[in-house]
């Protein structure tokens, strides 16, 4: 379903953890790197950690999938939001296609210190 992204992206939180994920005060149970993946890969280790970490009664993952960023191949932006690495583009279709959707609360962005504009929070329901 196309709105599910956007969902996780909008769901509500109570404002204490939206307030301490903003702060970088909550501390993932799992972290999940996806950098140099492939797509196919990327969403294949994806899957199998979501199924681990609700196995384990996980309540925040940690998404790293990184951007694009300037280099000979991506020049400087000026003015304009860089964009999103394929990976990163294609986390909130993923995570709303997966089998396990349904135990996805919500998404939220990282904290710099986290990995910040490439990498996400989402939250595991109890």
């Amino acid at each position: 379903r196309l709105t599910r992204p956007a969902t996780f992206a909008r769901a509500s939180l109570d404002g204490t953890w939206d307030r301490r994920l903003r702060k970088g005060l909550v501390r993932p149970d799992m972290t999940i790197d996806l950098h140099g993946h492939s797509l196919g890969s990327a969403h294949a280790l994806l899957e199998v950690s979501l199924a681990r970490a609700v196995q384990r009664g996980a309540r925040v993952l940690l998404v790293v999938a990184g951007r694009v960023r300037p280099g000979p191949h991506h020049p400087p932006f000026h003015g304009e939001a860089r964009p999103r690495g394929a990976i990163r583009a294609s986390l909130p279709d993923w995570l709303a296609a997966s089998a396990h959707a349904d135990a996805i609360l919500a998404t939220r962005p990282a904290v710099q210190a986290h990995g910040g504009g490439g990498a996400i929070y989402v939250v595991l329901r109890k």
